[in-house]
C-alpha cells in the first residue's frame, strides 16, 4: 500500500539512479560505449541505433535513433517489456525497486532523495542543453556557406540532386572540412545543417559525415551511423526550400502548402522536382509531431519514408497526421514508388533516362 505513495516520476528518479543495472538486466545483448549502454532497438539485440545515458544530467534518457522512440528509464521499461503499457510497466518497477515492502517512513525517505535527484538532473540538464546549443550553433557559424564550391554540392549531385536549380541554394546547408565525429574519434569532412524552431531560433546543427572516393566522388562516410545531430531537435526543423513565397516559415503567406521530408536529401529531391513549394526536413518521423507550424499552412503533405512493418515509425506518422487534423490543416501522405524513399525515386529515374538514352545510341 505505501507504494501508491511514490510518484510516477519519483519511480523513473529511482530507475535513472540504477540504470546500469537496469539496462545490462533488460538488454542484455547491448554493450557498454563510454558513457552510453548500445543496442539495435528495444529488443535488445546487438547494434549501435539504440542509446542508453549512463551518467551525466541526462542519465537514464534512451533514444532509438531507428524508430525514433525515446524517454526515460520507466519509458524504457514500458518499451521493453510492455510494448508500451506505463501502467504494467509502473508495477514491474515498483517490484524491481523494492517499494512495495517498504515502511513508510523509508518509503518517504526514498522518495525525497529522489526528489532532490530530480532537481539537480533538470538543472544540470538545463545548463547542459544550453552548453550544447551554444557548441551546435558555433559548429554552423564556422561552416563555409558557400557549398556550390565544397564537397558538399558534390555529394548531392551524386545523389541526383542539382541545387543549383533551386530558386535559392538553402542557406540552412554549409560544409565543415573538419568535423569531430565521436564514433571515430577524429575529425572528418561534413554537410552541416542549421535545425531551427519555429520562431527561428538556431537549436541545433544536424552533420552528414561525408568521405572522399577513390574516383574522386563524395559519399556518406562508412560509419555505424553517418548522420548524427548536435542539441535536441524536438520541434526543430531543416529549411531546404522556400517555395514560391520565398518567405521563411513564420512569415508564411495565408494558405501556404509545407512539403515534410525526414531526410535532407529526401526533402531536396522533392524540391528540386518542384521548387514552387515549401519544404522542410523534420530529422525523424518521430518529430513531425512536434513542429509547431503557423496557422498559415492550412495543408501539408508528409513524404515519408518507407518503412515496411515498423510499427513505432507508423503510429509517429499517425501521431504527425492526427496532430495536423486536430488543428484544422489538410494533410495527405505520400510514399515514394521505389526504394526507401523520394531520392531512392529521383536516382532511379535519372538512371531509367540514362539507359533510355543508351539503348537509343
Amino acid at each position: 500500500m505505501g507504494s501508491q505513495l511514490v510518484d510516477i516520476s519519483d519511480i523513473a528518479e529511482m530507475l535513472n539512479q540504477r540504470i546500469g543495472e537496469l539496462t545490462r538486466e533488460l538488454l542484455p545483448g547491448g554493450r557498454r560505449d563510454g558513457h552510453e549502454w548500445r543496442c539495435g532497438s528495444v529488443a535488445g539485440e546487438p547494434g549501435g541505433s539504440m542509446a542508453v545515458k549512463l551518467v551525466g544530467a541526462k542519465c537514464g534518457v534512451w533514444s532509438d535513433f531507428s524508430s525514433g522512440e525515446c524517454g526515460d528509464a520507466l519509458d524504457l521499461v514500458s518499451a521493453v517489456l510492455f510494448h508500451g503499457d506505463k501502467g504494467e510497466a509502473v508495477k514491474w518497477s515498483r517490484s524491481w525497486l523494492g517499494l512495495d515492502n517498504l515502511d513508510p517512513a523509508r518509503l518517504e525517505q526514498r522518495r525525497r532523495e529522489a526528489k532532490v535527484a530530480a532537481d539537480k538532473r533538470d538543472k544540470d540538464a538545463a545548463a547542459e542543453a544550453l552548453k550544447m546549443r551554444n557548441k551546435a550553433r558555433a559548429i554552423f557559424i564556422g561552416a563555409q556557406p558557400d557549398i556550390i564550391k565544397t564537397p558538399v554540392y558534390r555529394y548531392l549531385l551524386l545523389r541526383g540532386i542539382d541545387i543549383n536549380v533551386l530558386p535559392k541554394v538553402p542557406g540552412s546547408l554549409r560544409f565543415e572540412p573538419n568535423c569531430w565525429c565521436m564514433e571515430t574519434k577524429t575529425e572528418l569532412p561534413a554537410m552541416v545543417a542549421c535545425v531551427q524552431d519555429g520562431d527561428g531560433q538556431h537549436i541545433a546543427t544536424h552533420r552528414t559525415y561525408l568521405q572522399r572516393q577513390h574516383d574522386g566522388t563524395w559519399k556518406k562516410a562508412p560509419l555505424e551511423d553517418a548522420k548524427k545531430t548536435l542539441g535536441s531537435f524536438r520541434g526543430g526543423f531543416i529549411t531546404l526550400n522556400r517555395g514560391a513565397s520565398g518567405k521563411p516559415l513564420r512569415q508564411a503567406p495565408e494558405g501556404d502548402h509545407v512539403f515534410l521530408a525526414e531526410g535532407i536529401e529526401t526533402g531536396l529531391s522533392l524540391a528540386v522536382e518542384m521548387p514552387e513549394v515549401r519544404v522542410l526536413a523534420g530529422v525523424s518521423v518521430s518529430n513531425f509531431a512536434n513542429l509547431a507550424l503557423p496557422a498559415a499552412c492550412s495543408s501539408i503533405t508528409i513524404a515519408a519514408d518507407n518503412d515496411g512493418d515498423n510499427a513505432q515509425a507508423k503510429g509517429a506518422l499517425d501521431r504527425a497526421v492526427e496532430r495536423f487534423i486536430g488543428e484544422g490543416r489538410s494533410v495527405r501522405v505520400i510514399h515514394s514508388p521505389v526504394g526507401k524513399d523520394f531520392n531512392d525515386l529521383l536516382q532511379w529515374q535519372k538512371r531509367a533516362v540514362i539507359e533510355a538514352a543508351r539503348r537509343m545510341s
